[in-house]
């Protein structure tokens, strides 16, 4: 390309603070030009962006900043961020050039100049892959379900493992992770394509539409009649009151997520917390952030088992970044079957 070109950069800008669940109307698309170049001495990257990943977390940051939240809350009028895949167009870092694809945090627009201050790339060097992949299962969801299910909830053959949220991005994961551990796995989903999907595509012994179940607890015993060693936990609320009375003794629970709390003003309550010591329960929460240095390691286990058919991946494509706001939204009444991306370009 040369030098200063000047191209037409669509992105999607959030208007305002959210409260409740978001709408599609709570962001705008705009158009803004951008000069295809670095400036030398800042250290910064331009990319163009392949594909975008919509995850829950990003509701979080739709709020006004609070001590709660673990992300950077949005700045209304400015393009929403997350995890996407791109190409490096120009660079001034000397660890990316030109031509470069790469995975991280960028911008919900077609190009995006990350600086040396915002730099959280990592560079893709496996490419017999899908590119998409490094927004799920070879991204941030993918190492969130190998840190929290082998790290936090320290597994052992034979354990009984239930997974809420269990068809997406992380739960379908950790249900292959666990089965591949030698583990009985039950999953939950809100709809039945979402319940076949996890028993005949990605291997769980059991699941159900936790829709259609009137009385959770007896549901949770009806499927672990012997107790659940380890709950992975993507979902908050009546889910997990209901899960505490059934974990067995020295139990483990991930807190990777609540989504079923994040639209709410005030959090529900959980009534049974004192299993956590009559059981002597580990209930530990972890953001993946802090464990990114078990990248390469994660990369060493997990491709030879894609590569192998041992592990699947489901994934939701949105066509366009027009398509982005809908998708994002989707995610709150679950919407969306599988991992939940948008494609901006294929321009690979």
């Amino acid at each position: 390309m040369a030098a200063m070109e000047e191209v037409s950069n669509k992105q999607i800008v959030l208007k305002d603070y959210v409260t409740g669940y978001p709408k599609e109307s709570d962001m705008e698309i705009r158009t803004r030009n951008l000069k295809l170049e670095v400036p030398q001495g800042s250290n910064a990257v331009l990319v163009k962006n392949l594909y975008l990943s919509c995850d829950p977390y990003m509701r979080a940051c739709m709020t006004k900043p609070h001590d709660d939240t673990y992300f950077d809350s949005f700045t209304p009028g400015s393009p929403i961020a997350g995890y996407g895949v791109a190409k490096v167009v120009d660079s001034d870092n000397p660890n990316f050039k030109k031509g470069d694809l790469v995975w991280g945090i960028t911008g919900w627009e077609e190009y995006s100049i990350i600086t040396s201050t915002q730099l959280g790339l990592f560079k893709i060097e496996h490419t017999d892959v899908p590119l998409s992949y490094y927004t799920g299962l070879l991204g941030m969801p993918g190492m969130t379900a190998y840190v929290g299910f082998y790290d936090v909830c320290s597994p052992k053959k034979g354990d009984t493992v239930y997974v809420s949220a269990a068809s997406g991005a992380v739960g379908q994961l950790v249900g292959q992770l666990a089965k591949l551990f030698g583990c009985y796995v039950v999953g939950s989903a809100g709809s039945k394509q979402k319940v076949d999907l996890l028993k005949n595509k990605f291997g769980f012994d059991e699941a159900f539409n936790y829709k259609e179940e009137q009385d959770l607890d007896a549901t949770l015993k009806r499927y672990f009649p012997n107790g659940i060693d380890i709950y992975f936990e993507n979902v908050g609320g009546k889910m997990l009151d209901a899960v505490l009375p059934t974990m067995n003794l020295h139990g483990r629970i991930a807190v990777c997520g609540m989504i079923s709390q994040y639209n709410l003003e005030k959090h529900e309550g959980i009534h049974n917390l004192f299993c956590l010591i009559s059981k002597r329960i580990r209930m530990e929460g972890f953001i993946v952030v802090d464990s990114y240095h078990l990248y390469p390691k994660y990369l060493e286990i997990i491709l030879p088992c894609i590569k192998e058919g041992k592990v699947t991946y489901v994934e939701d494509v949105a066509v366009g970044l027009e398509s982005a706001p809908a998708a994002l939204v989707g995610l709150f009444s679950g919407h969306n079957v599988g991992k939940q991306l948008v494609a901006i370009s294929h321009d690979e």
